[in-house]
């Protein structure tokens, strides 16, 4: 058989129990693991493929199928995976899509399959205890270099913790695990098992950048540090429920490239790094600098910030990039362009995202003690589109 060619619901799953979306995401799968029973796309065919003594996959389109195949498809499939595999995930364990990089979905596709960690309740898993030491390689600040240092991640301390040699007594830094963005950033960092640490001190973000040449040790850590921060989220907020818990876990919204100016709005515009975590709007020089260059706070519509297309008509300074924004806060206007059109509406739709968002009574008491000023909403801004 070429399953392509056969009744449609049992590549669509209408016997099966699986949609047109799989786990991961993807639309319409391509592949089946005929010893698994499961529907997958091509990207997760290729994970598959690398644990050959678990997964065997075939095209459901152009390959042949005998009819003992088909029929342990029909009898399993997707739903009847979930309901086995992924019968106990912790609430914290991150579940990548097709949009994750390699070491995020190969991961998770063994923990799943190959090494079993859902299947039962209470299990105690490498990164479920609220402790873990090890070494990571952390690049080095000013010099750009990689070198092995030590990491201690305590839930009973509430941190996560460096040391500068393997020996030393008192760690280097000592970072609070609520103020902690951890994502992986394989591109940025250019190791496939990159990890960057995102995190306040003296309430400036840094950023460490750090990897592992083991990608289940690298996603273990980056569980770890998500085990220990829904621990401290459930004391914070007793009542919620465990989606709201993991809708509080801190993630990068957007990051790239745009061109900004001065307050003056006079300024060449320059070329920078932009990161936007939460309710901060971060800039750098490099994406891999340690510390932002600077930071605007995105507050919320009620309380005057807005985000507008295109630039003001009184706008001065020289650009390279046509697609303009304007951000709008009680204390002036941040002026931003884009190389694209695209970028620019993906930028505008992060921030109106965040700006859409009523703060909490904790983000506006602490930006209030920031010395950040909020007033009423602002009248509508009017705006002239230099675009071309």
């Amino acid at each position: 058989w070429y399953l392509g060619r056969r009744d449609p619901t049992v590549c669509s799953g209408g016997k099966t129990g699986t949609s047109h979306r799989l786990k991961c995401r993807k639309m319409d799968p391509d592949w089946a693991s005929y010893t698994l029973g499961v529907f997958i796309c091509l990207s997760c065919s290729g994970i598959h493929r690398n644990i050959p003594n678990i997964s065997k996959v075939k095209s459901l389109r152009m390959d042949h199928w005998d009819e003992a195949q088909v029929q342990f498809l029909e009898q399993h499939g997707n739903a009847v995976a979930k309901a086995t595999y992924e019968a106990h995930i912790p609430i914290y364990y991150y579940q990548p899509t097709h949009a994750d990089c390699q070491v995020l979905r190969e991961q998770w596709i063994r923990a799943k399959y190959e090494r079993k960690e859902f299947t039962e309740p209470g299990r105690q898993l490498p990164y479920s205890n609220g402790l873990k030491e090890g070494i990571l390689w952390k690049r080095g600040r000013d010099n750009g270099q990689f070198l092995p240092r030590k990491f201690l991640l305590s839930e009973q301390d509430g941190c996560l913790k460096y040391f500068a040699k393997p020996d030393a007594k008192e760690p280097k830094i000592n970072i609070k695990i609520d103020t902690i963005n951890a994502t992986f950033q394989p591109v940025k960092i250019r190791n496939p098992n990159g990890l960057q640490i995102s995190y306040l001190k003296d309430n400036k973000t840094r950023n460490i950048f750090l990897y592992h040449g083991d990608g289940k040790e690298i996603v273990d850590w980056f569980n770890a540090i998500r085990a220990v921060q829904v621990h401290y989220l459930k004391v914070a907020f007793p009542v919620a429920s465990d989606s709201e818990v993991r809708d509080h876990l801190r993630k990068f919204l957007k990051e790239g490239y745009m061109e900004k100016t001065g307050p003056r709005q006079r300024e060449a515009f320059k070329k920078r790094w932009f990161t936007l975590d939460h309710r901060r709007l971060m800039y750098f020089k490099d994406p891999l600098d340690a510390f932002a260059k600077g930071e605007v706070f995105m507050g919320s519509r009620e309380h005057g910030y807005s985000v507008t297309q295109g630039l003001p008509a009184g706008a001065q300074g020289s650009f390279s990039w046509q697609y303009g924004l304007t951000i709008v806060t009680p204390d002036r206007e941040y002026l931003f362009t884009c190389e694209t059109e695209s970028d620019q509406q993906d930028w505008i739709a992060a921030f109106s995202q965040v700006i859409e968002q009523p703060m909490t009574p904790q983000e506006y008491a602490s930006k209030c003690q920031e010395g950040v000023h909020f007033s009423p909403p602002a009248p509508a801004h009017q705006s002239h589109n230099r675009e071309n």
